[in-house]
């Protein structure tokens, strides 16, 4: 993996260099520490969360499982030193400490629950979605009855940051839809949007602070949907800048009208929904350019995913084919 810092500007390195070229000497390049855990087939999908202090993963195999990984040690290695030589020197690794084999397909979408320690939904190419709850030991229990509504693959999972018992999904159907899993499963979908999108909905995500759900399509659109006028209503807005799929969405962590989307474009933009459009002041090289697009990252191909870091304000990492990119903007 490269490891490089964002040159400075010829502008920035003149006005630099009379107030701090004593701090440039001191500059360093980023510095990376990685550990390596074997995964039986290729990884179509990660998410973390923490089961008291400790990180655990949950990932989808292509292979047609869903492994759940207790990640303390070589998260604790990477932190240390002295525990990163004896890992590496010992050749240690990480068995799963559940699989989950019940989905019988491949599948993209999982979600741990934000309010409930240890939930967490899967979905596959079949349509289905499992919902996993945990046992004592390390265990889960996953419920063998599928919700099921969807009729094509399910694609990102969303659980809701104010109710505990309630979910969105995604589909190449086209539609988004909202779960109960309070009710049986056969029952749990209590809300759809059809034709959310005009092709597959691929990502989604639920905003923090608002009643609004992001979505991403393989149409190249963003579409921001009010929970209060759903499903009957049209989107608030919708975005089309990008010109091939979307492939992540992230609403920004504390900042409840701004959101980050990834496509396979090769670009990663940032967005502010509450910024109007002012069509008498705007320049005629800027007309086809709205005004809510703060920002555009390049230079890396096929991105994948995108997270803000939730600590440090406008931080945000990406994950494509050459590798990560950690980068902060000065528009958030």
């Amino acid at each position: 993996m490269q490891k490089t810092k964002t040159p400075k500007s010829d502008d920035e390195s003149e006005s630099d260099s009379d107030s701090d070229s004593d701090s440039d000497s001191d500059e360093v390049t980023p510095d990376l520490e990685a550990l390596t855990v074997r995964h039986m087939g290729c990884v179509n999908r990660v998410k973390m969360t923490y089961l008291g202090r400790e990180p655990y993963a949950a990932s989808w195999s292509e292979l047609g499982k869903v492994h759940i990984w207790n990640l303390s040690r070589p998260v604790s290695a990477v932190n240390n030193p002295r525990l990163l030589v004896a890992y590496k020197m010992q050749n240690e690794t990480v068995e799963p400490t559940f699989t989950f084999s019940g989905h019988q397909m491949e599948g993209f979408s999982l979600g741990w629950s934000p309010l409930i320690t240890g939930v967490l939904a899967t979905g596959d190419c079949k349509s289905n979605i499992h919902i996993w709850k945990p046992l004592e030991g390390g265990s889960w229990h996953v419920d063998q009855r599928p919700y099921k509504a969807h009729t094509d693959s399910v694609e990102d999972i969303a659980w809701s940051p104010n109710e505990s018992n309630v979910m969105a999904s995604c589909s190449v159907d086209k539609s988004i839809r909202i779960w109960d899993i309070r009710a049986p499963p056969n029952k749990a979908c209590m809300l759809t949007k059809a034709d959310a999108h005009d092709s597959d909905v691929n990502v989604i995500s639920w905003n923090k602070s608002g009643p609004f759900i992001l979505s991403g399509g393989d149409d190249g659109k963003l579409r921001v949907w009010d929970l209060k006028q759903f499903p009957s209503s049209e989107p608030v807005c919708t975005f089309k800048y990008h010109t091939a799929p979307i492939t992540s969405v992230e609403w920004h962590p504390t900042d409840n009208s701004v959101f980050a989307a990834a496509s396979s474009d090769d670009l990663l933009t940032q967005w502010d929904v509450a910024v109007e459009q002012d069509e008498s002041e705007e320049e005629e090289e800027l007309r086809d350019i709205p005004a809510q697009l703060l920002f555009i990252h390049q230079g890396q191909k096929e991105i994948k995913e995108l997270h803000w870091h939730p600590q440090m304000p406008g931080v945000l990492i990406s994950t494509a084919q050459e590798g990560l990119n950690v980068f902060r903007t000065i528009s958030i």
